[in-house]
């Protein structure tokens, strides 16, 4: 187990350089000149020039790239040239709004659509399958954003139940806070239910087919033992890995539903930043959602041996 854990670290560490020299060359490729928009038009050449050489960007590329990554690897992403606040605050903070949407989203997803997979795949062809697959089929075909306009024009306009704009934080008041996040929550929650059922089915219906289950079948064991002790520990792995997936998609891609509800998340941090062309803090998120992206699957993979003990073996 632990040369398993050690060789999965291993591979994340040239990930995470690549990612980062990924991040910073695209960066550069912005058209547009970051010191001429922090100064203005205005300003006079020798300030430009003076500022540009503050910032490294006199230096050859390669020159940058070695100095940012010492910053960055101490936590230093510079400041926003739109409010001049620094960069790694301002994203955990965006990112504490993110990230428990995301969270708790895909939990509530993954605790609905992997037994509905199970019972779809154990009736295979019947009717309660055609009717689960239906209904997957047709969560997964709406977008996103439709979904949340429609749930906000429900429950936030015709019954009056949930507000249909802005956002508290929980520090402020814990029970508005929640309402503000039960739309924007639902909604993913319902998308992603869609993609886990179908793979959820799948690969029940993969074991299902194994001769470990039938043998059991044949000495007699109840149906739903044998599909809560044989099916689902050993179909969990793919759902497990498609979880994970989608955890890293969501966490730095949810900004078309942070615009439909105005929530400040990090994915419209990153919308608004590039707007703006507010250089660090797009490079800053860009990074950190890849961060974020990596590591996820970081902990998939380590987590794969105790789904599948052949993981631990190889």
């Amino acid at each position: 187990m632990l040369s398993y854990v050690l060789r999965r670290l291993a591979f994340t560490i040239p990930t995470l350089l690549l990612v980062a020299m990924a991040v910073f060359t695209l960066v550069r490729l912005i058209p547009g000149d970051p010191v001429q928009l922090m100064l203005g038009d205005a300003a006079d050449p020798a300030q430009v020039t003076e500022m540009r050489r503050a910032l490294g960007l006199e230096e050859p590329l390669p020159v940058q790239f070695v100095l940012w990554l010492g910053k960055v690897a101490v936590g230093d992403l510079g400041k926003s040239i739109s409010n001049g606040l620094p960069v790694l605050p301002l994203m955990i903070e965006r990112f504490q709004v993110s990230g428990l949407i995301v969270l708790v989203a895909v939990f509530f997803a993954a605790l609905l659509a992997v037994p509905a997979g199970l019972l779809a795949a154990w009736r295979q062809n019947q009717p309660l399958d055609l009717a689960i697959v239906a209904g997957a089929t047709m969560l997964l075909s709406i977008p996103t954003f439709w979904l949340g306009l429609l749930l906000l024009l429900l429950f936030g306009l015709k019954l009056g139940w949930l507000p249909v704009v802005g956002y508290v934080p929980f520090s402020e008041n814990f029970g508005q806070a929640l309402l503000y996040i039960v739309l924007p929550i639902v909604t993913l929650t319902m998308v992603e239910i869609g993609v886990m059922t179908r793979m959820s089915r799948a690969a029940a219906i993969d074991v299902l087919r194994l001769d470990y289950v039938t043998h059991a079948r044949a000495k007699g064991l109840p149906e739903r033992r044998v599909l809560m002790r044989h099916v689902l520990p050993n179909a969990f792995a793919p759902t497990w890995t498609l979880i994970g997936l989608i955890l890293g998609h969501l966490l730095g891609g949810i900004a078309v539903l942070e615009t439909v509800f105005t929530l400040p998340g990090l994915g419209r941090l990153l919308v608004d930043s590039i707007f703006a062309r507010d250089y660090p803090v797009v490079q800053g998120c860009l990074l950190f959602t890849a961060l974020i992206y990596v590591l996820v699957n970081l902990v998939v993979d380590l987590c794969y041996p105790l789904f599948d003990p052949r993981v631990q073996a190889e």
